[in-house]
Formats: structure tokens, sequence, C-alpha cells
């Protein structure tokens, strides 16, 4: 990569990486190749980059940006199953802001993926810090949680990842704490009443 003390730095460098990472819109790659031939520092810094993005070995990048096509024939596939016109999704040229992490109290942090405000409830990743408990409470409505990673105790239960915990309304927590630090999925009421 280019030294930061290098005032003569290529504008276009900083595209390497989206174009390396298959992540630029074909257009845009299309171009930025072009220029990677003629510029001496993104063909650096491609070569730089490159060992890194091919020691991804299980990350399957493309993945992240569907063809054109497979958007075009699905959204034609719909249309005919539901009697409707054809509506081709945006191109995927808009960057998505990932939602911040959240403290929302000492060691405890959210990240808001979804809300249904109807129906009073929310989708969040919820991350626990090591020796954090989180306060009782009873549930409003259905709670679904999906351990990712660390140790998560529900009252005298032990969930490890991968494990899944399923609580209806009415029910509740009076213990949910982790030694270890925990991150997971939750699906839950809006309304739940915290407390004994």
């Amino acid at each position: 990569m280019s030294s930061p003390l290098d005032g003569n730095r290529c504008n276009q460098s900083a595209q390497v990486s989206g174009y390396v990472m298959k992540a630029l819109p074909p257009d845009e790659a299309s171009a930025m190749e072009a220029h990677i031939a003629s510029c001496a520092q993104c063909r650096q810094e491609l070569e730089t980059l490159r060992p890194v993005v091919n020691s991804f070995v299980f990350w399957p990048s493309d993945v992240l940006r569907p063809p054109t096509s497979l958007r075009e024939r699905l959204a034609r596939r719909i249309a005919a199953d539901t009697g409707e016109n054809p509506v081709v999704p945006p191109a995927l040229g808009r960057q998505w802001d990932e939602p911040a992490w959240e403290e929302v109290a000492p060691g405890i942090f959210c990240k808001l993926m979804a809300t249904d405000a109807r129906e009073h409830r929310v989708s969040m990743l919820v991350r626990l810090m090591p020796g954090v408990e989180y306060p009782s409470h009873t549930h409003a409505g259905l709670e679904e949680l999906f351990l990712l990673d660390g140790e998560l105790w529900i009252d005298d239960r032990k969930l490890h990842p991968g494990d899944y915990n399923r609580a209806e309304a009415g029910s509740g927590d009076k213990r949910v704490w982790s030694e270890t630090g925990c991150t997971c999925v939750l699906i839950t009421s809006t309304q739940d009443i915290l407390g004994p």
C-alpha cells in the first residue's frame, strides 16, 4: 500500500479494495480494471491486497452481490406467480448503513435490526460483556433467543453457541447473565416488564 507520506497518492487507490473484493458494480469494476492497467500505484495496491483477500478462503464474496440477471429473473417469476407487473429492485449501487452498537445499560449493547411497531416486536443483536447481568423481566410476548457466541445463563440453564431459547408470553427470567460475555439474536416484545 502507499505510504501515508506519499503526497502523490492516486485519487482512485481507495477503490482498489472494492475492486479486489468484487464489491463494485459492474460498470465501476470495468472502469477500475482499466485504470489499474494504467496506474502503477493502484497495481501495487492490488498486489498488496490480493493475498489478504485470497486468505478469505471460506468467505464467498460473490454471494454479496448477486448478478443482475438473477434479480431480473426473480422479479419476472414473482410477477408471473402474482399476476402483477415485474418490479426489479433498484441497482445495488447504494451503500447499506449497518446499525451501530448502542450501550443500553452498563455492559449491555444492542444493534437494532428490525422493528414491528404494530405488533410491538423488535429483532436485534445483543452483546453482554463478561460478568454482566440482564435485569429480571416478564415477557409480554413470545421471546426467541439464538446464541451466536460465548455462554449465557438464563436462570439455571446454560446456553452455548448455536443454542435456542423460547419463552412464552407471561413467563419470566429471574437471572440472565454471562460469565464469558456473549452475542445473541433476540426477537422479543417491546413491552416486557422489568423487575421481579
